[in-house]
Parts: C-alpha cells; structure tokens; sequence
C-alpha cells in the first residue's frame, strides 16, 4: 500500500489534468487580427486571469511532485517509473503552457501599443488634413497683392 497514491494525489492529478486540457484549449484558440483596442484589452485580461490560475494551480502541482519523489522510494521500480513517467508529462504540458502564455501576453501587449500608436498617428493625420482641406478651400489673394501671396507661399 505505501507504492499507492493517497486519494488526494488522484483528485489533484484529475484536477491538474482538466485544467491543463481547459487551458490549452483557451490558448489554441486562433488568434484573428483585432483592430479594436477594447477587444484586445479583453483578450489580454482573459490571458492574465489564466497566468493567475496557472500559479494557483502551481501548489497542486508541487504536491503532486513530492507525492511521486515520496512513492519512487516506497514502490517497486515498474510502479515508481509509471508514476514518473505521468508527472513527467503533465510537467512538459504545465512547461509549455507556461511558456504559450507569457508569450501570448507579450504579443498582445506589444500589439496593443503598436495599435494604439497608429489611432494616434492617424488622428494627428486626420486633424492636419482637416487644416489642409480649410486651407485649400481659403479663396486666394488677389494678384497684385505681394504679402497676401508671399504669406501663402509660405503656408503652404
């Protein structure tokens, strides 16, 4: 009986299990192009309450690893290298979960500044084509009237 795992150690691996299968799932979700900021804002809330889960879930995560140190000593080496090979699996999957959603996070908030930097770029470039549009359509010195010419030439 010590080579077997504490009930608690099968619900936490459950429970680990399902959440990765769940977390995995929210990020293979294809990422679209959005041009909307509230959209990604939303995006990257979602992403940063799932980097919040995924510490949460980090406790469980370490018990089930010291569960399985703790049985690997206790157990004949079939048993101990079946319960090795699981938590060895589930730690690649946490891994590059892990790793997906920083990424995804840094993509994202990259991609927002970019976004929010070009709205800003053409709203500058809306409003200075709004001057040049009331310039244009200003009526024009007469020709005999140098200064008047003189201080369009230089507006324009």
């Amino acid at each position: 009986f010590d080579s077997l795992p504490p009930a608690h150690y099968k619900e936490t691996m459950s429970t680990i299990l399902v959440w990765i299968q769940q977390s995995e799932a929210k990020l293979s979700l294809p990422q679209v192009a959005v041009a909307e900021y509230e959209i990604m804002e939303q995006r990257l809330r979602e992403l940063k309450a799932l980097q919040s889960s995924l510490q949460e879930q980090q406790k469980g995560l370490n018990y089930l690893s010291t569960t399985v140190e703790d049985m690997s000593r206790k157990a004949p080496a079939e048993v101990s290298q079946r319960y090795r090979t699981e938590i060895e699996v589930i730690l690649g999957h946490w891994k590059k979960l892990s790793a997906q959603l920083v990424e995804h996070c840094q993509k994202l908030e990259e991609l927002m500044t970019k976004l929010q930097r070009f709205q800003n770029d053409t709203k500058t470039l809306k409003k200075w084509m709004a001057e040049v549009d009331v310039f244009l359509k200003e009526e024009w010195p007469a020709l005999g009237d140098s200064e008047a010419l003189e201080k369009q030439l230089e507006q324009c």
